[in-house]
């Protein structure tokens, strides 16, 4: 970003910004020129960014215009305001932040009412990623991919069960011993540990039949229906950084979504 302190407060002054096309409003070149220190973890989750004025000062633009740029990653929730100390990069380990991708909620009660989710690790391996693995990770088949298969229990009850399926080279060192310890969100682990923030997640739901195994897992008789979500998750740049297929029981729980 250094070749980028001298852009003036007008549209053609980004036309150096190789990444951004010339005719995108400024507040989004600003935003993306953001996005790039936070992806290149110039700002840490958790970590508070430095002020409109003094982003301002280092793009050369109004601080109207980095307003509108924090305004829009606020609202996708990738930074987080905080009223009388500043703006800080939003981060999976806040309280706020650690259910935005748990869709799954109880009948009776919001999601704290269960208080969290006691979680089992079935399985953690290495192998190589087949065709359709690869594809929805943006690898080639063949490649290292770490497999993770846990069940989420809420008040002793198996509701969750779920495969995921992580690019080998960004989580080298991943164990089923670190996940098992590990008493926090899994995507903070990744943030914390791993330097990878997930950002947005795309979701396919249908309903399915359990297979044997799927059945003693989740304590249920075969041919209980079953929610099937498979969900990949992004970080910066939409990159795929994970992919997650879960096994819901919906008896005690619904799914439920925001829309707007």
């Amino acid at each position: 970003m250094n070749n980028l302190n001298a852009m003036p407060d007008t549209p053609s002054g980004a036309e150096n910004l190789a990444a951004t096309p010339a005719f995108s409003p400024l507040y989004q070149q600003i935003k993306g020129l953001i996005l790039q220190s936070l992806q290149s973890g110039e700002w840490k989750p958790g970590e508070s960014i430095p002020s409109e004025i003094e982003l301002a000062s280092r793009f050369r633009v109004s601080q109207g215009t980095v307003r509108k740029a924090i305004d829009e990653l606020a609202s996708g929730n990738l930074l987080v305001r905080r009223q009388g100390k500043g703006t800080y990069v939003a981060t999976h380990a806040e309280q706020h932040v650690q259910y935005r991708f748990l869709k799954l909620a109880p009948d009776t009660g919001g999601l704290d009412s269960e208080g969290p989710a006691q979680r089992e690790i079935v399985d953690c391996k290495r192998l190589r990623a087949t065709a359709d693995i690869a594809r929805a990770l943006a690898l080639r088949s063949g490649d290292p991919v770490l497999q993770v298969r846990r069940v989420l229990s809420f008040a002793g009850a198996p509701t969750i069960l779920e495969d995921l399926w992580l690019p080998g080279n960004p989580f080298k060192g991943l164990t089923a011993e670190r996940l098992s310890v590990y008493h926090g969100p899994m995507y903070a682990l990744f943030e914390t540990e791993f330097g990878v923030r997930m950002v947005r997640a795309e979701e396919k739901i249908r309903a399915v039949l359990p297979d044997a195994t799927q059945q003693d897992l989740l304590r249920v008789p075969l041919g209980t229906p079953l929610l099937s979500v498979e969900r990949v998750a992004y970080t910066y740049n939409d990159t795929p950084m994970e992919l997650r297929r879960g096994l819901y029981r919906t008896e005690n729980h619904h799914y439920r979504n925001a829309l707007s």
